[in-house]
Parts: structure tokens; sequence; C-alpha cells
């Protein structure tokens, strides 16, 4: 399907006037909450690395089941949105649930040019495949390294952890992976209620935690939190994420590169649109 010429400058020329006035393209999150983030605290004492929860959401999402063997420091692909690995550490064996991190000003949704990664306002950040137009930004600038690409697939999405918003969050249910868990190693609520409780666990219990919640500032602060018995490191998890979020970093990317490099995308996702526009009118005049 081809843009036409008239839809080309079109789109050249919403894209020339944004720049000229200096309106910022997407260069930050969508959503400004008008209530809480919902999000998950995950206590790595409590979790006996049953995986039940990777099982629980590959049934909830459709999705192959996990493999039989735990493979070490295995990261999450187009087919499990969530994986759990075993670690040795200075106090034993633990282990450690990894997925999307639901960040609150996510890198991923300041990266998509299409606005098809997505920040709710209950906090969960999903992906909706009719306006992603495959440019994979969000791959290139997720700090966490989460969402995958189905390269083998005629239709490929972008896969990572919804937090089970569409099936289970909107209706007012935890996400499957919380409800599936045996051992309460999972607790799903508010950010402050989850704060609030991990805080309490350090507080009443400081000879098995680590005083450290990890995301409640790391890139900004994040939907997922982790307690530990052992430094994060330990676990295999990234500690040299920055406090302030990724996005704040392109706040003035706009007004300090050369007009090409900010051009070029804008004017990609404008012909990802108008292609698309087209695209549905030759169908309803075919109809």
């Amino acid at each position: 399907m081809s843009i036409n010429r008239r839809s080309f400058f079109k789109v050249l020329g919403v894209t020339g006037a944004a720049l000229a006035t200096g309106e910022q393209l997407n260069a930050s999150p969508q959503n400004v909450p008008d209530k809480e983030f919902y999000g998950v605290l995950y206590d790595v004492n409590r979790c006996v690395g049953c995986r039940s929860c990777e099982y629980e959401c590959a049934t909830a999402n459709n999705l192959p089941e996990p493999p039989d063997d735990i493979e070490p420091d295995r990261k999450t692909d187009e087919k499990h949105r969530t994986v759990v690995n075993e670690h040795n550490t200075s106090k034993g064996v633990f282990y450690t649930k990894v997925q999307c991190m639901h960040c609150n000003e996510p890198a991923c949704v300041a990266a998509c040019l299409t606005q098809a990664m997505y920040k709710t306002k209950e906090g969960p950040v999903t992906w909706r495949g009719n306006k992603c137009m495959g440019c994979r930004y969000c791959m290139v600038s997720c700090p966490f390294d989460i969402p995958k690409f189905e390269y083998f697939s005629p239709n490929p999405k972008i896969e990572k952890c919804t937090m089970c918003f569409d099936n289970k969050v909107q209706n007012g249910e935890s996400p499957a992976c919380v409800t599936g868990c045996p051992n309460e190693a999972l607790m799903f609520g508010t950010r402050r209620e989850l704060i609030r409780e991990a805080r309490r666990r350090i507080a009443e219990q400081p000879d098995v935690y680590t005083d450290h919640i990890y995301g409640e500032h790391e890139a900004g602060g994040t939907g997922w939190l982790y307690i530990s018995p052992v430094p994060f490191e330990e676990l295999g998890m990234k500690t040299n994420i920055q406090k302030a979020s990724y996005p704040e970093l392109t706040k003035t990317f706009l007004y300090s590169v050369p007009t090409v490099f900010v051009l070029v995308p804008a004017l990609l996702a404008g012909i990802h649109q108008a292609t698309k526009k087209s695209h549905l009118k030759e169908e309803e005049d075919e109809n």
C-alpha cells in the first residue's frame, strides 16, 4: 500500500509545523494519572521457586507453557512474559521473578512514535497492535530490556507483561500471577499501599531484609516493587539504573539536535497513519 503525493506532503507539513513551533512530538508519556497507579510487590524471601506465576501467566494470556527445566539467567521472550530465575547468594538460594516493570514514566512509551506503547491511568503499560508501525524503538529504549518482537511470525507483535490489564485488572481482579502464587510472594494493590507494606516488613524484620525497595526510585519509580534478604546485584538485577525517569532525558532533546533526527521519525509516524487511513478508505470503497 503506497501513500499518495498529497498525503505525503500533508504529513510533511504537519511535522514541519510541529518543529517550527517547538512542539514536542511524543517526548513524554501521554497520561497524567487521575488516581493512584496499581502495582505488585514481590517478596524474594517468600518465593519458593515453584513457578506457578509462569504457568498462570501462560494460561491467562494464551501463551505456550514454560519449559520444565530452569536455565540460569533466563530472560523474557516473545513466548514467555515472565520467568523465575534461581540464584546462589551469600545467604543461600533465592529466586527472582522477571517481567515488565511498568515504569511510572516509561521510556518505551516516550520512545513510541505512534502511541502503540501506552501507559494506562491505572498504571499498567500495554501495547496496542493497531497503532504499532514496527519500529521497535520500545525495545531499544527500555532500560530493563523487556519488550520482545515476534521475528518469525507472519503477523508480528511486541510481547511483554501487561499486568493482565485487559483480562483482569480492568475487571477489578488481580493479575493472574498474583492470584496463582501459593506462598503470597506477590501482593497486588496501589503503589502507595505496596510501599507502605514493604517498609513495614523491612522495619519489623531488619535481620531478614535489606533496607532497599527496588523500584521505589529506580527509573523514576516502577509499578513492580521488590524487597529482598540480599543485595539486588546478587539476584542478577540491574543496579545501575538511574533514579530519574528516562523520559526526563528527552525533555530538551528536540531543541538540541539537528532537525533531521526529529523530522525523520515523525515523518515515518505520519506516513504510517496516512497509509492506514488510505487503506481503510479503499476497503470502504470496495464494500
